[in-house]
């Protein structure tokens, strides 16, 4: 909420002085409930999201042969690009639901009923308004989230059974989210002005390139970093807590390692760990 509401206000006339400004003023305004705005959009697509992300992930790395690291921002980049399909309309909807006026004039009663009336208006190019900005975030911040992520399990040496394992894995996801949107950061700051634009006023960009153009004559360098702090406040529990859900969920649908032979002197390897890349 507080993000996109700061990517996307007025540089002659700036509602919000910073991140906690802006949390202040739509409290004030708006009551505790102006912070969810939004809200049903991402919760309608978000298990699905994650569903489609970690499979693209781990089959593309199969597809691939061998893990490495290249490998691994590979199949990253893949699942990125893929569930574009879902996150653009997803998120036309959320900035939309939370730029409109509280009251009875809203003009959407809701993440469905705003999709269906930008169908109405503009068609399936209207619903996917940012279609070419949301892919080049999602696509490069993808390969670095799950190859930052791998690269922090292996470092930490997060195998079953390690000590603190569960905070180490929480420090590795929550770290890939954070490298994952300072990656394309101001690319998604691009996205939500071309999907915001037109809601407060006449349409004002005619593509990707002039948005960015305009945006930086306006306001400089500054303006990609709009709402930058509050996206990494929230990147980190998030992402953390997605990850380490997603490994201990994996962890137990595969069950124990088998016990190894006895006709065998040596002791066999322990099981890998569960890696979101397995589904």
């Amino acid at each position: 909420m507080r993000k996109v509401r700061l990517q996307v206000q007025s540089a002659e006339k700036p509602r919000y002085r910073g991140t906690l400004h802006c949390f202040q003023s739509i409290i004030k305004q708006e009551s505790v409930l102006g912070l969810y705005k939004g809200l049903g959009s991402p919760l309608m697509g978000l298990t699905f999201i994650n569903a489609l992300v970690f499979g693209v992930q781990g089959n593309t790395l199969r597809v691939l042969g061998h893990d490495s690291p290249l490998h691994q921002f590979v199949a990253g980049a893949a699942a990125g690009a893929i569930q574009c399909v879902i996150c653009c309309p997803m998120e036309l909807a959320k900035t939309r639901l939370q730029l409109q006026a509280a009251g009875p004039a809203r003009a959407y009663r809701g993440s469905l009923d705003c999709l269906a009336q930008i169908y109405r208006r503009e068609g399936l190019r209207g619903v996917n308004r940012g279609m070419v900005s949301t892919l080049l975030r999602e696509t490069p911040s993808f390969g670095v989230y799950f190859l930052t992520y791998d690269a922090l399990t292996r470092a930490l040496g997060c195998e079953p059974g390690a000590r603190l394992l569960v905070p180490k894995l929480l420090l590795a996801g929550g770290t890939a989210g954070i490298a994952s949107w300072l990656s394309t950061y101001p690319v998604d700051v691009v996205k939500s002005r071309l999907q915001a634009d037109g809601v407060q006023g006449a349409p004002r960009y005619r593509g990707l390139l002039d948005c960015a153009r305009q945006s930086y004559a306006a306001e400089g360098w500054r303006v990609f970093t709009r709402g930058l702090a509050s996206t990494l406040l929230r990147a980190f529990p998030v992402n953390a807590a997605t990850f380490a859900t997603v490994t201990a969920v994996l962890g137990c649908a595969r069950g124990p390692a088998p016990a190894p032979a006895p006709e065998h002197d040596e002791a066999a390897p322990g099981p890998a760990l569960a890696q979101p890349s397995g589904l």
